[in-house]
């Protein structure tokens, strides 16, 4: 048990120091979901048996993506991160146990971070694009009233 512990401390460690060094927004999602996941499911799984590592996947992939987003992606990566988390979990707790559940929940909560939140703030710039158009029309309305 302990060399699993020490592995997986290891992992988490190392992946979590390289987090600054990646600019692109959807690797930080996906890398903080990842690992909120697989954090979250091993700690539910200690606590709470297959369902309690579900729950944790889904929190700690939620919890993740929220971590290491930008404010314009904090909600699409946070509700990705904890559907992903939790669907990841559970599809590899039913095929490969314990060990397929980690797996689950690291790539589902990277796959669900990064996707949210990149629809997250795709909508974002859209709704800046339709706030911008239609100021431009108001200000030049009465220009020529006299």
């Amino acid at each position: 048990m302990s060399r699993h512990l020490r592995t997986l401390t290891l992992a988490l460690a190392l992946s979590a120091a390289a987090l600054p060094a990646f600019a692109g927004g959807d690797l930080n999602n996906a890398l903080g979901g990842g690992l909120g996941g697989v954090a979250g499911a091993a700690v539910g799984g200690a606590l709470g048996g297959s369902t309690g590592s579900v729950i944790g996947g889904a929190v700690g992939g939620g919890a993740g993506g929220a971590l290491t987003s930008s404010k314009r992606e904090r909600t699409g990566a946070i509700i990705g991160g904890a559907l992903g988390g939790g669907a990841g979990t559970a599809a590899g707790n039913a095929m490969g146990g314990r060990t397929g559940g980690l797996v689950g929940a690291g790539l589902g909560g990277a796959a669900g971070a990064a996707l949210g939140g990149n629809v997250s703030r795709s909508n974002s710039y859209d709704d800046d694009r339709r706030y911008y158009k239609k100021s431009k029309h108001r200000r030049h309305r009465h220009r020529h009233d006299d």
